[in-house]
């Protein structure tokens, strides 16, 4: 990009074309000069507004976390409304796409990330974090709405569906499991804890 033409948003453009490298060539992919390539700017804008490549990454990450809050707040407003398996089911399907499982991969595999991401995030695994606190939001709204028995967990519940759907999702190289797929995990987990109407 020619010197002296304004970003509307550099820090978002940065982020973004690294998203989209993470998608479609993974992290070995995310140097500066392939991130700059790639948001169709100069080397230097980058070192203009990130420390370094890991700081870029960790707004990354934090970007995909307000994500996963934002959903997970649609969620918890839904309560007491439609079906709870479904609910879940879209909202995993949502927060654990390409995306999300490389950045798992990615806060997992660097350390210096983790170390910066501990700033906010000072316990759990940032973005599946978010994800299980989501759904354990929900799922005690659910409680309290009548529709989850009383003596289930929700924090338990919501674990359990991220870890399980987490493998689900990761163990699909190359393609995504199916609606269905997800939804029998889901049920799965589930089936103990839902209390049906009348009961």
């Amino acid at each position: 990009m020619p010197t002296g033409v304004a970003l509307d948003d550099p820090r978002a453009q940065l982020v973004a074309a690294a998203e989209r490298l993470l998608a479609t060539r993974g992290a070995a992919a995310l140097t500066s000069r392939a991130v700059t390539d790639e948001a169709g700017v100069a080397k230097g804008v980058l070192h203009r507004h990130f420390a370094d490549v890991d700081d870029l990454l960790a707004a990354l990450v934090r970007t995909r976390a307000r994500q996963a809050v934002d959903l997970g707040e649609r969620l918890a407003a839904a309560a007491g409304s439609g079906d709870v398996v479904d609910h879940v089911t879209g909202y995993l399907t949502a927060t654990l796409d390409q995306v999300a499982l490389a950045v798992v991969a990615l806060v997992t595999a660097r350390d210096e990330l983790r170390r910066r991401l501990r700033e906010t995030t000072p316990e759990g695994l940032p973005l599946l974090t978010d994800i299980t606190d989501a759904l354990a939001t929900y799922l005690a709204g659910e409680q309290s709405s009548g529709r989850v028995a009383p003596g289930a967990e929700p924090p338990h519940l919501a674990m359990t569906l991220v870890g399980t759907g987490h493998l689900l999702f990761a163990g699909h190289l190359g393609a995504r499991p199916d609606e269905a797929a997800v939804r029998e995990v889901v049920e799965s987990v589930l089936v103990g804890s839902l209390r049906t109407p009348g009961r």
